[in-house]
């Protein structure tokens, strides 16, 4: 069945990389708009995360921003084969506009590490690819559900120039190592963690969500710059743009670093919500507080 799947996945991939990226996006929003009336997983959380995020408007605006989220995400796929299977020279050209680049250039000029702080949120592939492309730069790697997809992920996130490691003690060694001797490191602020003592419950979008320390932890212990980022889908390509952390973020209390980790990520997201990943759980709570908002999903 995995072998199925890959081949099927290989074979869309390759199919996308061929069309101009306009028409692979177009494919992705057929295909979503195909997907919507049938009310599956995604939808179902989709929409449950919107109504709780944006409890001012009215049910026929959650709907409608539920289903531009999910056409949204249908292009995040199909334009996923320009990304992982092509040169990061093209992939560059498809960068037609950045904006707080001098954020990251400013901090490295000093000798300080940065870490950048990326939502799902746009085209978290096209970020973390910019960002390597700065200076030198190590992510977390953890190999994909479909195996035969690692060492395609692995060549496509390492064409800029970043440095893969693995999510266990020895990657997250290596990632303090480098920012502490002034290199990047690319986080993924708003997953929450498999290990329920990695993270505390903390407010996103006025929501308690299970949010992870990992970020908070090395800010303090590296002295880093913390950076927002994202590249957002816009017309021929992508927008990527920086944003500077508030001074919260950098507070010795956890509580408060949180706060400010997740008011960042919500900064974002209300620039462009219908590019953000709403079908992932994001409000899931640690300890689990009864059913939560996906009891029945």
């Amino acid at each position: 069945m995995e072998t199925v799947q890959l081949l099927l996945i290989k074979g869309m991939l390759g199919l996308c990389a061929l069309l101009p990226l306009s028409f692979a996006r177009r494919v992705g929003r057929f295909i979503a708009a195909i997907y919507w009336p049938f009310g599956g997983r995604s939808r179902k959380v989709t929409e449950v995360n919107i109504a709780a995020a944006f409890p001012e408007l009215s049910a026929d605006e959650h709907r409608r921003l539920a289903r531009e989220s999910i056409l949204s995400t249908g292009e995040l796929f199909t334009e996923m084969g320009h990304i992982w299977l092509k040169p990061w020279e093209y992939i560059q050209s498809l960068i037609v506009e950045e904006s707080g680049v001098e954020l990251i250039r400013e901090a490295m000029a000093r000798g300080r590490g940065v870490i950048l702080l990326g939502p799902h949120l746009g085209n978290w592939e096209v970020a973390g690819l910019h960002c390597a492309a700065l200076g030198k730069t190590f992510t977390l790697f953890q190999p994909p559900k479909v195996r035969g997809l690692g060492p395609i992920l692995e060549k496509a996130r390492q064409a800029s120039g970043a440095t893969l490691v693995p999510t266990d003690a020895r990657g997250l060694a290596k990632l303090l190592r480098n920012v502490k001797q002034g290199g990047l490191s690319a986080i993924l602020p708003d997953q929450a963690p498999g290990d329920i003592n990695s993270g505390e419950n903390s407010l996103f979008m006025g929501v308690p969500c299970f949010t992870g320390t990992l970020a908070s932890n090395m800010i303090r212990r590296t002295g880093a710059v913390a950076v927002f980022g994202y590249a957002r889908r816009v017309p021929g390509g992508f927008a990527m743009s920086y944003h500077a952390a508030e001074d919260d973020l950098y507070s010795e209390d956890t509580t408060v670093s949180l706060m400010a980790l997740n008011r960042g990520v919500e900064h974002l997201v209300r620039q462009s919500v219908e590019q953000y990943q709403w079908e992932y759980k994001r409000f899931r709570l640690r300890p689990s507080e009864g059913g939560g908002l996906y009891a029945n999903l």
